[in-house]
C-alpha cells in the first residue's frame, strides 16, 4: 500500500484526490495548503495541514504529490527528498535542465524514488495517432501535426507570472512537446519556434513549434489560448493516405477522425488541361465521385488513470517507470531549445 500526501492542494490537487479514490493500492493519508480555504472540501478522515514542512515531519505517508508553483518544485524536493519520502512531481519538473539536474542528485542521495506526473501520454486522441504511426497505416510519414486552440486567453493564478514559470510553454507546451516526442523512435535533429504574447503583457499565450528529423519527417504544434475557434486536432500525412482527428477540446482526448485515402493518383498528362469547378487545377479542385474513401481510425482505449496504474506497477517493481527521468530531462532540454530559437529567430540543432 502506497500512502500519500498531497502538498499543494489546489486544482490539480484535488484532482489528484479524485483519481486516488479510485486505486485501492493507494492511500491518501495527508493534503496541504497555505491557503485555508482549499482545504475545507478536504476528503474525510485525510489529515490537513497548512504548512507542507509540518505534513512531512508528522504525516503517515511515504510518497507525496508535488502540485505547487513551478518556481518551488526544486525546494520542495530537496524537502521531500531528505524526509525520506517518495515524489510524484507534476509538471514541468522544473524551470530548466540545471534545476531539475540537482533534483535528480537530491534524491539519489536521498535514496527516494521520483517521476513526473506526463499524464497526457494516455490521452486517446495522442495513443491513437501513435497506433496510426506504429502500424504504419499510411505509409511513410512526413508530416505530424499537433493543435490546440482555446477561447479564454487570459492566464490566471500564479500562471501570470513568468518569474513563477507562467505561462502556456511551461503549463501545456510540456505536455505537447512530450506527446509529439515519443510518437516514434526517431529523435528531431532541429527546431524552429514562435512564440508570443498576444493578450498576456508577460507570459506566452501562444506558439507554433517545428522539429525537422533526418528521415524527412516534419513535425509541428501549434497553441493559441486566444483563437477563439476552440479545437483540439491532429494530421498525419504519409505516402499512402491521411489520418486526421479534429475536434473540440476534451479533458482526455476525443477520436473524431478518420484514415483518408484515394483510389488513384493523376496520371501525367502533359499538354492538357484539366477543366474542373475550381478552374483549370489538378490538385485542388473538386475531387471526382468514389476518388477519396476513409477507413476508421485504430481503436484504442486509454485514459489518465492509466498512468498510476502504471506508477503502481512499478512501484512494486513488475514493470519500469513509464514516465523515466531521463526522458522528461530530454524534454526539458527540448524545451530550452524552443525558448532559444523564439528569441532568435533561427533553429536551434538538437
Amino acid at each position: 500500500m502506497i500512502k500519500m500526501g498531497i502538498i499543494g492542494f489546489g486544482f490539480m490537487g484535488h484532482e489528484h484526490a479524485n483519481m486516488l479514490a479510485t486505486l485501492p493500492e493507494i492511500a491518501l493519508r495527508a493534503v496541504c495548503d497555505v491557503v485555508p480555504d482549499q482545504l475545507v472540501d478536504a476528503p474525510e478522515g485525510v489529515e490537513t495541514y497548512l504548512s507542507a514542512d509540518e505534513l512531512l515531519a508528522k504525516a503517515d505517508v511515504d510518497t507525496v504529490i508535488l502540485s505547487i508553483p513551478n518556481d518551488i518544485h526544486l525546494e520542495m524536493v530537496e524537502k521531500a527528498a531528505k524526509a525520506g519520502k517518495n515524489i510524484l512531481l507534476e509538471k514541468p519538473a522544473a524551470m530548466n535542465v540545471d534545476q531539475f539536474d540537482k533534483m535528480v542528485e537530491i534524491v539519489k542521495s536521498a535514496g527516494v524514488h521520483m517521476t513526473v506526473h506526463q499524464q497526457r501520454r494516455w490521452d486517446v486522441d495522442y495513443a491513437t495517432m501513435k497506433e496510426v504511426l506504429a502500424q504504419g497505416l499510411v505509409g511513410k510519414p512526413y508530416l505530424v501535426k499537433s493543435q490546440l486552440y482555446g477561447f479564454n486567453g487570459n492566464m490566471h493564478d500564479w500562471h501570470i507570472y513568468p518569474e513563477k514559470g507562467g505561462g502556456m510553454l511551461y503549463d501545456w507546451g510540456v505536455h505537447l512537446i512530450d506527446q509529439i516526442i515519443w510518437m516514434t523512435d526517431e529523435r528531431p535533429v532541429s527546431v524552429y519556434a514562435d512564440m508570443k504574447n498576444v493578450i498576456n503583457a508577460n507570459v506566452d499565450d501562444y506558439f507554433k513549434i517545428i522539429f525537422e528529423y533526418a528521415s524527412g519527417l516534419t513535425a509541428e504544434i501549434e497553441l493559441g489560448t486566444y483563437y477563439l475557434t476552440p479545437k483540439r486536432a491532429w494530421f498525419i500525412g504519409g505516402t499512402t493516405g491521411s489520418a486526421v482527428i479534429d475536434g473540440t477540446f476534451r479533458a482526455q482526448g476525443n477520436t473524431e477522425g478518420q484514415i483518408v485515402r484515394t483510389r488513384h493518383l493523376l496520371e501525367s498528362v502533359p499538354g492538357r488541361l484539366t477543366m474542373t469547378s475550381a478552374g483549370p487545377t489538378r490538385s485542388f479542385g473538386e475531387p471526382e465521385p468514389g476518388l477519396l474513401y476513409t477507413e476508421p481510425l485504430p481503436d484504442v482505449h486509454t485514459v489518465h488513470r492509466d498512468f498510476f496504474v502504471h506508477y503502481i506497477a512499478a512501484r512494486e517493481g513488475r514493470e519500469p517507470d513509464a514516465v523515466t527521468l531521463e526522458q522528461v530531462r530530454y524534454i526539458l532540454t527540448v524545451m530550452e531549445a524552443v525558448r532559444q530559437s523564439a528569441a532568435t529567430h533561427q533553429a536551434v540543432q538538437l
